[in-house]
């Protein structure tokens, strides 16, 4: 049986790691370098480092941080915010990310998925989705961007399976209104685009205890979970949510 992965969320901010709720008020909570070394000494599967002001500024990667950060982890490493060309994919992957999370740039050009999938292979190209709640689209939820500041036309369902169509390998869907609220992830969103996308999807958005890993991954059918909070709280470590998980029958790499 395939195993879990955890997966932890370093967002970053002005060269800080940052966090917030529901993408607002956010505060410094320490060196994204530092923080990487000791979850990669803990057992984190994967680190997915988020650069949250790039799109926003306009702004490429960050390379010298992406660079820091990759010599201090040897296990695949995940680098989103501004990625805009293919240029910026080949340079963040020589900077030593194993992936690249396209988010606002796929939205505004979805060729990059098909060129960068073509380029550097689909498990490279990672889709990062923030979706919040809207009755008025067809499967409920609607695609935001810009760190969830800017609302889209676009239908979440409808856009993980045009993404993974153009060559996506993989998809980190973030629901908005569950985002470091710590409350539980959005497992309704997540069962529905895991069931619609035939690629890995990785539930990101409120985790605060090991029980909502196991909700997420069981009955939302997600194949990772990504943590923010509940790690950088001090109040888990990775191997103790990992021993939870393996009590309740959840294969994880211990």
């Amino acid at each position: 049986m395939l195993k879990k992965r955890i997966i932890i969320c370093l967002d970053v901010k002005d060269g800080r790691t940052t966090k917030g709720v529901k993408f607002k008020n956010n505060i410094d909570i320490g060196d994204p370098v530092e923080m990487a070394a000791e979850y990669y000494r803990q057992g984190v599967d994967e680190l997915v480092f988020y650069d949250i002001m790039a799109s926003a500024c306009g702004r490429g990667p960050i390379l010298d941080l992406i660079s820091r950060v990759a010599s201090q982890v040897f296990i695949p490493f995940c680098v989103g915010g501004g990625i805009g060309s293919i240029e910026d994919i080949r340079s963040t992957i020589l900077a030593g990310a194993e992936k690249v999370s396209l988010n606002s740039q796929a939205v505004k050009n979805p060729e990059l998925i098909r060129e960068g999938a073509r380029i550097f292979g689909n498990q490279c190209i990672v889709l990062a989705m923030d979706a919040a709640r809207d009755s008025a689209m067809p499967s409920g939820y609607r695609v935001y961007l810009n760190g969830g500041r800017v609302a889209t036309d676009l239908d979440a369902r409808e856009w993980a399976e045009k993404a993974v169509e153009l060559g996506a390998g993989e998809i980190v869907l973030n629901s908005i209104d569950a985002d470091g609220t710590r409350n539980g992830y959005e497992v309704n969103l997540t069962k529905m685009i895991s069931e619609a996308v035939s690629v890995p999807v990785i539930a990101s958005g409120g985790g605060g205890k090991p029980g909502h890993l196991t909700e997420v991954l069981t009955k939302g059918k997600a194949d990772a979970a990504l943590i923010a909070s509940m790690v950088h709280s001090g109040d888990y470590t990775v191997r103790g949510i990992k021993e939870e998980l393996d009590k309740e029958g959840i294969p994880v790499r211990l």
